[in-house]
């Protein structure tokens, strides 16, 4: 009797140790890269390197921000609007929260629409991100 409670408690710990292992891999480690919720990736735990695919969005998140000063400091009043593509990324000006001015076609970046560029980065007038994919 006692021997097959053993070998039961023996077979408990190793699926558990299974399950904790697949639970593990499956939901990726602590320390890695996740977006949030406007699509920015962060850190979450203590990642040990920067994936290209996270530099890629933070340089183009810094440009994002380098063009709307740019187009800021020449005077331009900012409305829905599309200000340009900086690499992979269109970056549109958008209201907040959005409007049917925001879905004009006129109004948005014809480079993300025509498949010239990838991802887009919404802006709001303040230059503040909204939203990033």
């Amino acid at each position: 009797m006692k021997k097959q409670i053993k070998i039961i408690v023996i077979v408990l710990v190793l699926i558990l140790i299974v399950l904790t292992s697949l639970r593990l891999f499956f939901n990726g480690g602590e320390d890695t890269w996740i977006k949030d919720e406007k699509g920015v990736y962060v850190k979450h735990g203590n990642p040990s390197s920067m994936p290209d695919y996270v530099k890629e969005q933070q340089t183009a998140i810094e440009k994002a921000f380098e063009l709307f000063q740019k187009k800021k400091n020449s005077g331009m009043n900012f409305s829905s609007q599309c200000l340009g593509s900086v690499g992979d990324y269109a970056v549109d000006i958008v209201n907040v929260p959005r409007i049917n001015e925001d879905d004009l076609t006129e109004n948005q970046c014809g480079d993300y629409a025509n498949g010239k560029v990838e991802h887009f980065i919404e802006l709001d007038i303040f230059g503040n991100v909204i939203k990033i994919i």
